[in-house]
């Protein structure tokens, strides 16, 4: 079964991203992809004040614009994340929403861990001044396997692609923003290993480009599919705002891997993640 990775170059004007979102959805459907994945800040990527002043519920309507793209493609649609509205007026949450082919949403992901780094020589960043984190690992069933939902800076914690798999994640999603530096660094080395350690195909949409004009904010690009060998089988490279990583999945293969190499630790945790929405 085909999926897609759309890369993407996110601004602060919603309607053009909108418009951005529609367009790879298009191109990845002729392409034959039954699900399509987009970045994290799929919506909107700019300012923290203005992120929270656009925020909205889970059914608000920029939210209902992405399940209908998602109802007039005849798709599964991954929107990597966008701005939801929380109980706080000064946060909102990062979350993932997951529509099927008729635009109805199927499961609902908040960023557990958030992006608070001060790297010397590279980004610095707080997330959590304007971020509520999430606290329940989501797993849904699609037509393009078991989706084990996670967001970019989740990635560089294996415990909880762990859980994933023991609820039974053949799949993990990993929409992502990484900065230049980071991307540069860690993004293929994380992306390879947790499929590795995973023994799960990884499907990771990256946003790419500098988002603003003053070219503050620059994201890595490199929309990535990996399969559960480590094997990069698709990259949408980089000076490629619309650039889409499209591949054919075996979900078989990840059955022969797990029974030729049998992973499972006595020392895993037995807490697993939810099934289906996490709302």
């Amino acid at each position: 079964m085909r999926v897609a990775c759309a890369q993407m170059r996110s601004t602060a004007n919603v309607a053009q991203n909108l418009e951005q979102v529609a367009s790879q959805v298009r191109r990845a459907a002729a392409e034959g992809a039954i699900l399509v994945a987009t970045p994290e800040n799929t919506t909107f990527l700019g300012p923290a004040a203005q992120k929270l002043k656009l925020a909205e519920p889970v059914d608000g309507p920029t939210h209902r614009m992405l399940g209908e793209i998602a109802r007039s493609e005849r798709v599964w649609l991954l929107v990597g994340s966008v701005a939801e509205r929380s109980e706080r007026p000064d946060r909102c949450y990062n979350t993932s929403l997951l529509y099927d082919a008729a635009g109805q949403l199927q499961a609902v992901y908040r960023k557990i861990h958030l992006f608070d780094v001060d790297i010397p020589g590279g980004p610095s960043f707080q997330e959590s001044a304007f971020v509520e984190p999430g606290a329940t690992p989501v797993v849904a069933d699609s037509p393009a396997g078991m989706l084990g939902l996670s967001i970019c800076f989740d990635l560089r914690f294996p415990a909880l692609y762990r859980d994933l798999v023991t609820a039974g994640a053949t799949v993990l999603t990993v929409p992502s923003a990484f900065t230049v530096p980071t991307g540069e660094a860690h993004w293929h080395l994380l992306l390879r290993a947790r499929a590795v350690e995973s023994q799960a195909f990884v499907l990771a949409p990256a946003q790419e480009g500098r988002h603003d004009e003053a070219g503050l904010r620059e994201s890595y690009g490199h929309s990535l599919i990996v399969d559960p060998w480590g094997r990069v089988l698709a990259d949408a490279g980089r000076a490629n705002p619309e650039g889409l990583a499209i591949a054919d999945l075996d979900l078989s293969a990840v059955a022969q891997v797990r029974a030729g190499m049998p992973l499972r630790s006595p020392l895993w945790s037995t807490r697993s993640a939810r099934a289906g929405s996490g709302q």
